[in-house]
């Protein structure tokens, strides 16, 4: 039998989860944007990620439910978009852009430079809970590289010399 079905089975038999009246408001909001409750799943992820930082394993059944699919597929949308996270992250999340033209523009010194400051590497979380580090495909700002995100700020042009400085906005 597939990992993936057995998974699947386990997590629809957890100890119940329960969304919270905000999220199962603005859930319910942004289903009216929307032709359906497939097409409104990253809003529904997005909205429980906001309320808690990551989407739970557990979050899945009911969100699901709320929105009129089954949890097998929310859970593929959860584990195909890669900014939905899926386990818990830091308090600032940094996604530094591997692209080619950041690649170009001096990635490898930027990535170098976060390690070293922040003592983790791709996927891991600071000892203190207040950063996690993760690689990003494109962050569509290719003329201003090396680019990075924290949180929802984005930061061209970042020499690896100011990471301390920037780091330091993020307590």
């Amino acid at each position: 039998m597939n990992d993936n079905l057995i998974r699947l089975t386990d997590l629809e038999r957890e100890v119940p989860f329960a969304l919270s009246d905000a999220e199962r408001h603005e859930i319910e909001h942004a289903l009216g944007h929307y032709p359906d409750g497939r097409a409104a799943s990253i809003e529904a992820l997005k909205i429980v990620q906001h309320h808690r930082g990551w989407v739970p394993d557990g979050a899945l059944a009911p969100v699901a439910a709320l929105i009129g699919i089954s949890a097998a597929d929310l859970e593929g949308v959860a584990t195909f978009y890669s900014l939905i996270f899926r386990q818990p992250v830091g308090r600032h999340v940094i996604k530094l852009c591997d692209s080619i033209s950041c690649y170009l523009t001096g990635y490898d010194e930027l990535r170098a430079a976060l390690e070293q400051q922040l003592g983790i590497g791709y996927g891991q979380t600071t000892p203190d809970q207040r950063f996690t580090l993760l690689p990003v495909c494109c962050l569509g700002a290719c003329d201003r590289g090396p680019t990075l995100m924290i949180d929802d700020d984005l930061h061209g042009d970042v020499a690896p010399g100011a990471v301390a400085e920037l780091l330091a906005a993020y307590p």
